[in-house]
């Protein structure tokens, strides 16, 4: 196993390289720029000339480059244009809002989604199964942004239950914490759901309909140890892919979230570093972004060993 994980942490250079060249070229050649931004309205030719200078913009772009990669490899990357600080002091700060949502929003999403998944299957053709579908319809349809508003409504403004909006760190106290992320996990989470719920179904499904299964009711097995020990068990390997995709996907989701919710986290940052064409905190996002997707890929295929002891590297 040791060797399958090396293998694969060697195989992130790669990836990270070609995806700072590619977020790099990208930005460039995109319309906009910072200097102007930064200026504002009224600044004169020479002023935005005067501060293209200052943040290195007139230099060739293999320049740009080398020094920005220079610098990502000493584990610097770089200034923010917009914020003037470092990019890993913005990560920082910022990290821990956008890790509390997506913790949240996955534990609330497989704890419902994969008992779900077990009783439609083992109520398949039922009114329960037919139920689990049609949310799962509904959750892949409506927008996150949609189901947001709907709550905030709902929720916040018609019946006073939760905060509209904002966050409160973990050492304020459990509750305020706790407090500000339910609504957004919730809406996060629907999507989730959705996804788990149907492809624990399928997996379950189709486990239910082999021998071993049989074999296990025959011996007077209760439904409940053959529905969990056996059928779920042996349907782990394809759920705990879903599951693994679905912490990926939850840096997509989580950009529109936070922006709904105003949660000053790395998907709030990210919105503000686009519309400020902050090259720095952009890039260093996006790689950021790709070392926990990679990270959280490697994850999901080592715990292959544990749910299926046949599975060796």
């Amino acid at each position: 196993m040791y060797p399958f994980i090396a293998r694969r942490l060697l195989a992130t250079i790669p990836v990270l390289v070609i995806v700072a060249v590619l977020v790099f070229l990208l930005l460039r050649i995109t319309p906009g720029d910072p200097a102007a931004i930064l200026a504002g309205d009224a600044a004169s030719t020479e002023q935005i000339e005067g501060i293209r200078k200052t943040l290195g913009l007139d230099q060739p772009l293999p320049v740009q480059f080398g020094i920005w990669a220079l610098q990502m490899v000493q584990g610097d990357l770089g200034e923010s244009y917009y914020y003037k600080v470092r990019v890993t002091q913005l990560i920082a700060q910022r990290i821990e809002a956008t890790f509390s949502l997506a913790l949240v929003t996955i534990v609330v999403a497989v704890l419902i989604s994969v008992p779900l998944g077990v009783i439609a299957a083992w109520r398949f053709g039922g009114w329960f199964d037919r139920f689990l579908m049609g949310f799962s319809v509904f959750g892949f349809s409506v927008p996150v942004f949609i189901v947001g508003y709907l709550l905030v409504w709902l929720v916040s403004l018609k019946l006073g239950w939760l905060p509209v909006q904002g966050y409160k760190r973990i050492d304020a106290g459990l509750w305020p914490w706790i407090q500000h992320l339910v609504l957004p996990a919730i809406t996060l989470s629907v999507i989730y759901i959705a996804l788990i719920a149907r492809v624990t179904r399928a997996s379950v499904l189709e486990a239910l309909g082999e021998d071993y299964i049989r074999t296990a009711r025959a011996k007077g097995l209760p439904e409940s140890k053959v529905l969990v020990k056996h059928a779920l068990a042996n349907a782990a390997v394809p759920i705990a892919t879903v599951i693994g995709i679905g912490i990926a996907l939850l840096i997509g989701g989580v950009v529109v979230t936070e922006s709904v919710y105003a949660i000053p986290g790395l998907g709030r940052l990210t919105v503000d570093a686009v519309l400020a064409r902050d090259f720095p905190t952009i890039q260093g996002l996006i790689l950021f972004f790709s070392l926990i997707y990679v990270g959280v890929n490697l994850l999901v295929d080592l715990s292959y060993v544990v749910f299926d002891p046949r599975i060796r590297y």
